[in-house]
């Protein structure tokens, strides 16, 4: 099996070419290449597959093969292959995923290489029934209150296309992420299992996240994540509509439009490639 792999701000994903190859067991092949020890080590696998309706199509699984609706950094890294493997060279380019058709801009330098994408992540849905979660369906999440490991915390709960819940805290480097986000995650109020962001507000426009990923773990970086948080921080009254988030893995641009979508800029970078054996 050829692959390739490549990372937004250090979330990390295999990507195969599924124009040209067959996967026909992409939830056991996830666990085996997403293995930092025994396989390749990776967030989880991208196929990248035509579609019918737009320039590419891409499914993703996590490190545990269960399967995701979207994913920001993966979608930059799934155009950046479309544009320079010549299976579409469209700009703006149209990727079909879990979540519907997303619309992105190539940043292309000299040498025609794709520095930087720009995503537009579609409306946040903020409704309890769209996220999914339990209680009125019609409801908004804003600061509601949850029981995590004996910690009451406050979370504000946002669907961009896959489920977030955002909890702001004072000093995110010293919280707990690995013990809080697992139960978080699986908590009875997110039927589906859930994402979770601790976000420390720097200032109006500046902040910094860490990401406990349903079905992955800690990782350095999520692009619907850091969309969710620019969401959640506007309706909190925390931020602005544009702001900087700085990961662990570097850097996100975003900016949620008035009564629009979010848009979210950052880099794609690609690794290596290989073989593995399938």
């Amino acid at each position: 099996m050829r692959f390739t792999k490549m990372h937004g701000l250090g979330n990390d994903y295999v990507y195969i070419n599924a124009f040209e190859q067959q996967v026909p067991d992409p939830v056991s092949l996830a666990v085996r290449v997403s293995d930092r020890h025994f396989g390749i080590g990776s967030d989880g696998l991208i196929l990248i597959l035509p579609s019918g309706t737009a320039d590419a199509r891409m499914r993703i699984f996590n490190a545990d093969g269960s399967e995701a609706e979207m994913c920001g950094n993966g979608l930059r890294c799934v155009a950046k292959f479309v544009y320079e493997r010549g299976i579409s060279r469209s700009n703006p380019m149209r990727i079909e995923t879990g979540a519907g058709i997303l619309t992105v801009d190539l940043f292309v330098d000299a040498d025609d290489r794709v520095e930087k994408v720009r995503v537009d992540m579609g409306r946040p849905r903020l409704v309890r029934s769209e996220i999914p979660m339990t209680g009125p369906a019609g409801e908004r999440a804003v600061e509601i209150p949850i029981e995590a490991g004996g910690q009451l915390l406050r979370a504000t709960c946002v669907s961009m296309g896959n489920p977030h819940c955002v909890v702001f805290v004072d000093d995110v480097d010293a919280f707990p992420v690995t013990e809080v986000g697992p139960l978080l995650e699986t908590h009875p109020m997110f039927p589906r299992r859930i994402n979770v962001e601790f976000v420390q507000v720097l200032n109006r426009t500046e902040v910094r996240q860490r990401t406990w990923e349903r079905g992955a773990g800690e990782t350095l970086a999520c692009g619907t994540g850091a969309s969710a948080v620019t969401v959640a921080a506007v309706l909190t009254g925390r931020c602005e509509r544009r702001i900087i988030n700085h990961l662990a893995g570097g850097d996100l641009e975003l900016e949620w439009l008035e009564d629009g979508p979010v848009l979210m800029t950052g880099p794609a970078t690609e690794v290596f490639s290989g073989e593995f054996e399938a």
